[in-house]
């Protein structure tokens, strides 16, 4: 894992998002503000679409802390994704309640490993986003 997640950091950003993942599933480029360094963060994330927005889980690997970029969505919830080599502006939306669970089933469909990572995770709340596109060019487009 150690090696895995920068390998495919680095590939999605040589290919400006077209391919991450390891091109398996759906995936994208995440841009966030760090919440302490106010730098530009990136990391490559599975997303399944739901109307025009890309569904995201902070899973971590199921590892016991949250994942950074989670966090600096939490704090600043505009971002960027990369998408098939296209740029977008979207905010982020914490899913909670009943929302959550629809959009968790949306993901485990997809990635049915994230029921794993959410049983290694010892009991953290793992957070699912819906990150909403301002302006153009929705997922459903992009699919």
């Amino acid at each position: 894992m150690r090696l895995l997640v920068p390998a495919d950091r680095m590939v999605g950003r040589l290919t400006k998002g077209r391919v991450v993942a390891l091109g398996l599933v759906p995936s994208l480029v995440i841009t966030t503000t760090g919440r302490r360094s106010g730098q530009p963060r990136s990391n490559p994330l599975l997303y399944v679409a739901d109307g025009d927005a890309y569904v995201v889980t902070g899973s971590n690997w199921g590892q016991r802390h949250q994942p950074g970029w989670a966090l600096n969505l939490l704090a600043q919830p505009a971002a960027e994704v990369d998408v098939k080599g296209r740029r977008i502006p979207v905010r982020a939306e914490l899913a909670t309640g009943a929302e959550r669970e629809r959009l968790w089933q949306l993901l485990v469909t997809e990635w049915p490993a994230y029921r794993t990572y959410a049983e290694r995770a010892g009991g953290r709340e793992i957070h699912v986003f819906r990150l909403v596109p301002v302006g153009a060019t929705p997922a459903a487009d992009l699919a």
